[in-house]
């Protein structure tokens, strides 16, 4: 792998307020790497979920990412 290509260097971050900013980056490229290609993931019944459902899912990834995040940040200590 080409390190000169990777968007995600490290999980380590200067405060909180980067790491929640880091957290919703790496929700959204989760969700771009698994639509990019994946014809069967676009065609399933997610796709019809309400605003509200999708939401709280969106919610629920970023909030899973910040945990991982500020456990690799010693939660900055």
């Amino acid at each position: 792998m080409n390190e000169d290509n990777l968007w995600l260097p490290s999980l380590i971050t200067n405060n909180p307020q980067e790491g929640f900013e880091l957290a919703i980056k790496l929700s959204q490229m989760g969700i771009k790497a698994s639509n990019s290609n994946n014809e069967l993931f676009k065609n399933t019944e997610l796709n019809y979920y309400p605003n509200v459902i999708r939401a709280s899912n969106l919610s629920q990834l970023i909030a899973l990412s910040f945990h991982t995040i500020a456990l690799a940040n010693n939660y900055w200590k």
